[in-house]
């Protein structure tokens, strides 16, 4: 006790260890602190004020001067909404909106306020300063800070070389809004900048043609009123454009038509945008595509260099008349579902509805002769997954295939009838299934895999579990273990044994 009161005596008063520590150490300080942290930091010394001016990332959030009070807020909206039967909600508007927007009118005076600062230091400092990457996000307003926000993006492109730009517009809470940047576009000088990579959310989509340098464009929340040829502009008039991703985008008109046999991009993903349609006819670098949602249309063999390859999407109603109709005619062949992509090694399949709409196809062919690796999910149990067997014939290369099955209310739908098979698969070596519940048809295929795929070597059958996404063309499979009983086990042996020649190589079975 007496030493430490003895030690804070020798310790000099106004120590500044902080201040003490190298440039370096400060600058991961700041790096890690959000905006409204950061511009605090000024008040410290004037060496922190002037770190902060030198550090090549900006990152302006209007989240970030958002209080906790505005959440619980929004919180408590959401709540009342979903209970608006006990609740007058004219009188809820009167109360809880006035509250949410002052908060968010609050959080954009202070978000301005922060970027007039830093414009008015870049307009007084002797030499230009390089930012590497500037994140800006923040509400649509009907305010001057909206001429602030576009002046910042300019100053980020031409004068101060960003290469890496993120611009989110969100609306208001519960109202309509979208970002309009000025006349010019992004900047003046578009054709000398060195953007590499942009994010845009919730913008009027500008000219991006004269971007040389941009490699990487995701956009996001693009409205309705965007015209389809600015979309099609993109893949035909960004010319070092290789990955390209589109994100709960709209499109005035019907059909977007893709024709870019020039086009570098390498990596495309429609992700539940609502376009009516979406063709390609030609993307001759293309090697990734996601079709998220609405199916992406391919429309000739134009795409040599394609192989990873994911398909998420899931058609029907539920609204009695209507899905009795949907039933009987929405019917889909797995031949057209898969045309045109023979070149693919791994391909990852989610779909789903109320009732099976994949049939097998009046003549079957060998669809895709290099596939590797294939996951099937999300298939709703009361489909028979035995369409499954679709894609092991139509992949003689297969070596590894994962299918999770997902519990759901419905009754079990229509089934397949097969035909006799004397084919053999000579490469399938894995195969799991997750979200088994013995039903006659997900047995029938556990047998099938094991009477037909002779270099078979382990078969792993789980209760519980899903398929999680590693990007959007690799996967894991994440199980939990259950008990099973003995007599379960010995019934499961007994019925996908069936028929199972003795002569194979012994499969290792997995029961979880």
């Amino acid at each position: 006790m007496a030493r430490t009161a003895a030690s804070r005596r020798r310790r000099p008063r106004g120590d500044d260890r902080i201040s003490a520590l190298s440039d370096d150490l400060l600058y991961l300080v700041l790096r890690r602190l959000d905006i409204r942290t950061a511009v605090g930091t000024a008040v410290l010394s004037r060496r922190w004020a002037c770190l902060r001016r030198e550090l090549p990332v900006l990152d302006f959030s209007v989240d970030a001067m958002l209080p906790p009070r505005y959440h619980r807020w929004v919180q408590l909206h959401d709540q009342v909404g979903k209970a608006s039967f006990q609740y007058d909600m004219t009188q809820v508007s009167r109360e809880l909106m006035p509250n949410i927007r002052r908060y968010e009118h609050r959080a954009m005076r202070a978000l301005t306020r922060s970027v007039e600062t830093f414009l008015d230091a870049a307009a007084s400092a002797v030499r230009r300063r390089k930012i590497s990457r500037l994140r800006l996000e923040f509400f649509v307003t009907p305010t001057p800070s909206t001429a602030c926000m576009n002046q910042l993006i300019a100053e980020a492109i031409d004068a101060c070389g960003v290469d890496d730009l993120h611009v989110v517009a969100k609306p208001i809470f519960w109202r309509r809004g979208v970002h309009n940047f000025a006349s010019h576009g992004l900047c003046k000088e578009p054709s000398a900048s060195r953007l590499q990579s942009l994010k845009l959310g919730g913008c009027v989509l500008p000219p991006l043609h004269e971007y040389g340098a941009l490699t990487t464009l995701i956009l996001q929340d693009i409205p309705e009123s965007t015209p389809e040829a600015a979309y099609e502009g993109v893949f035909t008039l960004c010319q070092q454009l290789q990955v390209l991703h589109l994100i709960s985008c709209q499109c005035s008109g019907k059909v977007i038509f893709v024709d870019a046999p020039m086009s570098k991009i390498r990596e495309l993903v429609v992700d539940k945008c609502r376009f009516r349609r979406f063709r390609l006819r030609a993307l001759p670098n293309l090697e990734s595509l996601a079709s998220l949602g609405p199916q992406v249309f391919l429309e000739s063999a134009s795409f040599p260099r394609l192989r990873n390859f994911n398909l998420t999407s899931c058609l029907g109603v539920t609204m009695r008349g209507f899905r009795e109709y949907l039933k009987e005619n929405l019917k889909i062949d797995h031949e057209s579902l898969l045309e045109y992509i023979p070149d693919i090694t791994h391909l990852i399949v989610r779909i789903s509805g109320p009732d099976r709409w994949i049939v097998p196809s009046r003549s079957p062919s060998t669809l895709l002769p290099n596939l590797r690796r294939l996951l099937i999910a999300d298939v709703p149990s009361s489909w028979d997954v035995s369409w499954a067997r679709l894609l092991i014939e139509t992949a003689p290369a297969l070596e590894v295939l994962h299918i999770h099955i997902a519990t759901c209310i419905e009754e079990p739908g229509d089934e397949i009838r097969w035909k006799p098979t004397i084919r053999r698969h000579h490469h399938l070596e894995e195969f799991i299934m997750v979200g088994y519940e013995g039903t006659g048809r997900q047995i029938y295929l556990v047998n099938f895999v094991m009477r037909v795929c002779i270099a078979l070597r382990r078969v792993s059958i789980f209760k519980n579990g899903h398929a999680r996404n590693k990007g959007h063309w690799d996967w894991e499979l994440v199980t939990q273990q259950h008990s099973w009983t003995d007599e379960e086990k010995d019934s499961t042996l007994m019925h996908i044994m069936d028929g199972v020649s003795l002569s194979v190589a012994p499969v290792q079975l997995v029961f979880g």
